[in-house]
Parts: C-alpha cells; structure tokens; sequence
C-alpha cells in the first residue's frame, strides 16, 4: 500500500448555526393539501364482546354499547379524535352537529 495514495483527507465542515426559520418557510402554501382526501368517521359507541356471542347476532339482535342515550358522538379525522357531536337530519339523511371541537393543542397532548 502506498500511503501517499491511502492517506485520509480530513473533513471540513460549515459552520452549524441555527439560523432560525426562514421567511420563505414561513410563508406555507396551505393550497397544496387543501384538495388532499380524509376519512371522518362518528363513532357511537363501543363494546366487547366474545367470538361466541358475536356468531350469534342476527336480525333484530341487540348490541349494548358504553355510551348512554344522549351522550355526544366522537368525530374522527383519519383516527384522531377531532370533535364531539350530535346525530341530526338533514333532508331524509343524517348528519352531525358539532358541538365541541378538540384544539389543535390538545390534539397533540394526546399523542404524546
């Protein structure tokens, strides 16, 4: 080995300041994902039930839920819980009436 030939050059590297956000990335283009889908979802309620008992349902079965009469729906946004609200109608179909939306902040809080 001829260590004119194999000998390492040493790295040299920029200064590595934190500059801060730029004012070009400050300004974001929300446009781009405006059209991007999602899925909402209202959940009603919940339970667990055993394979045996889930074989058995039919029609007219009855499935009891955790959640009382009354209480509001959760809203989700592809699995996130993003608001409560309550069924109404709306021209012979069903929908949802916020009644209380998550913060951004609190959204966050919860996947920590």
């Amino acid at each position: 080995m001829n260590a004119k030939t194999d000998a390492a050059a040493r790295a040299e590297f920029g200064d590595l300041q934190d500059k801060g956000i730029s004012d070009g990335a400050r300004d974001v283009n929300m446009e781009v994902i405006l059209d991007v889908p999602v899925t909402l979802s209202m959940e009603v309620g919940r339970t667990r039930i055993p394979i045996r008992n889930l074989l058995q349902l039919n029609q007219g079965s009855v499935v009891e839920l955790d959640r009382a009469a009354g209480e509001p729906l959760d809203v989700f946004v592809n699995g996130t819980l993003v608001a409560h609200g309550e069924v109404v109608v709306v021209n012979e179909k069903f929908g949802i009436r916020l009644t209380d939306v998550i913060s951004p902040a609190e959204r966050i809080k919860k996947l920590k």
